[in-house]
């Protein structure tokens, strides 16, 4: 009996993320036959367990703390919501499983077959060039994307599988609070979650083996989030790495390089994730699976094979991965277009936020620059005065032979936004005397731009 012949696709998409989707989606839009092979959940993992659900509990958090401040103030009595941290958690939960639609994957399943995408749920694996098998089903590519993601990466220490453990898809799906957590990382997701149980009552303790959080990040800002998680009770270990874990305490024990112990009912990891390579077939096509899908800047990893997202190993972010996306499929439409990485902000959505772009000025320095770097605390602006907030900080770093900003660090309420204007300076190559030259509505955060780009511009004169 013969095999029947493979159904016949222009493209097929190996993974549903935001990377997939958009790629799959804008192919589809543009008349192309495409297929999406998604095992779990159209959309990825941002909108069900990851950033919407992190986000949404984080803005509760904040909430709660905000209130509770107002009440330590006399403004009001403490409601129940307030006053009781299973109930305020209970609540915070409803909110991020509203947000993240359940886990269910059902709408976005259906937009992108409205569109005109073959979605094939199952594990794709390529068997031979041109062709991939889904189960029984096999699809035939002209062009193979590779947009399968990363995985959570736990740490190599002794008996971390013999004690309660979360991953941060996990944590993010729990219905029920723990009274203590230990946090291994103090990356974005570490810091995130760190704040975000201990604001509902957890008992925190971060655990990082760097000298400071958010890793190569601008030391200062690292700092200024170092003092606000500190201040909100999270007991923050850096220069420490677990060396072994046991059942025991309230469930688990980490003893630490320095001697010490840590106790926490669960453990969250979050110490990286690793690109999904394994188990796709790709080494059919001469590529190599031990590690991330190496693709150049137009997202070519070989002769009709393309990659975006997380699989890349470039930046574990949706933006980025959504950036990629286009890339591609604007290759495939028959483009010419080229990623670049260089202004790729970054941002953790901690109380306050950071957020950053481009190189700090230890940074430029590895990358032949010449950096000049001006910052400035955020206490003395007018809209920090306003906003009742706790200040925050600006570093800016110029390259002094070309007159440019190349990084920006910010830390303070709303950074995510006001970053804005670095992330397009960077970008675009505007030039400092430019920059000094706009007109910033008052009062602002951006107004923090206004002394330290005409001080960047002075030096690079000078």
């Amino acid at each position: 009996m013969t095999s029947p012949e493979p159904e016949s696709f222009d493209v097929v998409v190996l993974g549903g993320g935001s990377a997939g989707e958009n790629v799959a989606t804008a192919l589809a839009d543009a008349g192309r036959r495409v297929a999406l092979v998604e095992e779990h959940r159209v959309g990825g993992e941002c909108a069900y367990v990851a950033c919407i659900p992190s986000k949404a509990v984080l803005r509760s958090g904040q909430v709660r703390a905000e209130s509770r401040r107002r009440v330590a103030l006399g403004a009001s009595s403490v409601d129940a919501v307030l006053d009781d941290d299973d109930l305020a958690f209970r609540v915070a939960v409803e909110r991020r499983d509203a947000l993240s639609q359940q886990r269910d994957d059902s709408a976005s399943a259906g937009d992108v077959q409205e569109r005109g995408v073959v979605l094939v749920r199952g594990t794709g694996r390529v068997v031979r060039p041109g062709v991939v098998r889904v189960g029984d089903r096999e699809l035939a590519y002209g062009d193979l994307v590779v947009a399968t993601g990363s995985s959570p990466k736990a740490p190599p220490v002794e008996g971390l599988d013999r004690v309660p453990t979360w991953t941060s898809d996990e944590a993010l799906s729990a219905q029920d609070r723990p009274a203590s957590l230990v946090v291994l990382g103090g990356g974005a997701v570490g810091c995130e979650q760190a704040q975000s149980f201990a604001r509902f009552g957890v008992r925190v303790v971060l655990v990082d083996p760097g000298d400071q959080l958010l890793g190569p990040e601008e030391p200062s800002v690292s700092a200024a989030l170092r003092d606000a998680l500190v201040a909100e009770g999270v007991d923050v270990r850096l220069g420490v790495t677990p060396e072994r874990a046991e059942r025991g305490g309230a469930g688990a024990v980490l003893h630490l390089s320095d001697g010490a112990q840590v106790e926490g009912a669960r453990v969250l990891l979050a110490t990286g994730r690793t690109p999904r390579t394994q188990g796709l077939g790709l080494e059919v096509l001469g590529l190599e699976v031990d590690g991330p899908l190496r693709v150049d800047d137009h997202g070519r990893a070989a002769p009709h094979v393309w990659g975006a997202g997380d699989v890349c190993g470039q930046a574990p972010y949706t933006h980025t991965a959504s950036y990629q996306a286009r890339v591609v499929a604007a290759n495939l439409l028959g483009g010419d277009a080229t990623a670049d990485l260089r202004a790729d902000p970054r941002v953790v959505y901690t109380d306050p936020v950071v957020a950053s772009v481009g190189l700090d000025a230890a940074h430029a320095r590895e990358q032949g620059v010449d950096p000049v770097t001006a910052a400035a605390d955020l206490d003395d602006l007018p809209r920090t005065a306003t906003e009742g907030a706790r200040g925050g900080r600006l570093v800016l770093t110029a390259d002094r032979a070309r007159g440019v900003l190349v990084g920006a660090a910010a830390c303070g309420p709303e950074a995510d936004h006001w970053i804005g204007e670095a992330v397009l300076a960077v970008r675009a190559a505007v030039p400092l005397a430019v920059l000094a030259d706009v007109i910033r509505p008052f009062p602002t955060f951006a107004n923090a731009y206004d002394e330290l780009v005409q001080e960047l511009e002075r030096a690079c004169r000078a």
